[in-house]
């Protein structure tokens, strides 16, 4: 299992998140999970649909914003909500194959608002003990 790593912090009129994983394909997997948890209870929302996808970009920076953009966007075009995320990176050539499980979103999701986009600002990626990235979420 995953380790929970992300937090939040305060921006005027949006929302800061920092992610934290061991291994880089887990920073994408604990942002991606810190993104639909500002839109709703990741514990009522079971893993019963499965959405694969590929992803490429020019930088890590950019695969990540674009990685989170595609899960906002898979969750508009099938109207659900993902609870469980997998990622293969090849940070070399910036590539990602994908796979978010989630469900149709129902009432029982307990929407707390919407994620419109996700922005470059204050993003930045480093690496000490742990991966961490830091972005903020237009709400």
């Amino acid at each position: 299992m995953i380790m929970e790593m992300y937090e939040y912090f305060d921006v005027t009129a949006d929302v800061g998140i920092i992610a934290r994983g061991i291994s880089i394909d887990e920073l994408f997997v604990n942002s991606a999970r810190a993104v639909f948890n500002v839109m709703a209870n990741l514990d009522k929302i079971k893993p019963v649909k499965e959405v694969s996808f590929e992803i490429s970009s020019n930088s890590i920076e950019e695969l990540i914003l674009d990685y989170l953009t595609y899960l906002l966007a898979l969750k508009d075009i099938h109207g659900m909500l993902f609870s469980e995320f997998e990622v293969g990176i090849d940070d070399n050539n910036f590539k990602l194959r994908g796979i978010a499980r989630g469900d149709e979103i129902k009432e029982e999701h307990e929407i707390k608002t919407e994620v419109k986009a996700i922005t470059y600002h204050l993003m930045e990626i480093k690496k000490n003990k742990l991966w961490e990235v830091k972005f903020v979420v237009d709400v």
